[in-house]
């Protein structure tokens, strides 16, 4: 698949090989030693908030949303219910 190089240096990459990255979606552009030039997606993550998208945290999203679907939750309407209720799984 050929593309032009417009005058500012500017390339159009067509749909096909955008397919998935979205709108704004940013790339890193390397240019190699033996002179290819690569288009690198990345993803970009607000660093304070990284923790949230590990596999591990995830995972445990995924496991409240279960236990939420399921039912396995309870409410308590102050803070003295949720304490008592602590106390006697303690027992």
């Amino acid at each position: 698949m050929l593309v032009k190089i417009g005058q500012r240096g500017t390339i159009t990459i067509p749909k096909e090989l955008r397919e998935g990255l979205g709108d704004g979606a940013l790339v890193e552009a390397v240019r190699r030693e033996d002179g290819v030039i690569e288009l690198r997606p990345q993803i970009t993550i607000d660093p304070t908030q990284a923790w949230f998208w590990t596999e591990r945290w995830q995972r445990m999203e995924r496991e409240a949303d279960e236990d939420i679907a399921a039912g396995r939750v309870k409410v308590f309407d102050n803070v003295e219910s949720f304490l008592a209720d602590l106390d006697d799984e303690a027992e």
